[in-house]
């Protein structure tokens, strides 16, 4: 089991940055990969940014590939998404989850949610 709680998001200008924090709590975290998703309104939850349990593979969507970075502190347990360069069409409720496997990209994938947090870019 692993909960999860997302902080971090707010308004920001174009151009500007933010840094998201997943903290999790529960002791398979350091054995999960963990996603950024995202999800504006209409639209579906799609995969921002995923990283594996050690950190050693990541992926990227190609929207934010050089703009977004995603990291993870296993002895913290908490996964960050640090958004540089933002744009209005970032604006969207981002939320991290956990998978037992590697990466995967689909939101069905992934067993464990946080509430999201509203990141919301004006132009």
């Amino acid at each position: 089991q692993v909960q999860l709680v997302e902080s971090g998001g707010g308004l920001v200008q174009a151009g500007g940055s933010l840094r998201l924090s997943c903290a999790a709590s529960g002791r398979s975290f350091s054995r999960s990969t963990m996603g950024w998703f995202r999800q504006a309104p209409g639209k579906e939850r799609d995969l921002v940014a995923g990283i594996s349990w050690g950190g050693g593979s990541t992926y990227y969507a190609d929207s934010v590939k050089g703009r977004f970075t995603i990291s993870r502190d296993n002895a913290k347990n908490t996964v960050y998404l640090q958004m540089n360069s933002l744009k209005p069409e970032d604006t969207a409720v981002y939320y991290c989850a956990a998978a037992s496997r590697p990466i995967p990209t689909m939101s069905q994938a992934y067993d464990y949610w946080g509430q999201g947090t509203q990141v919301a870019v004006s132009s």
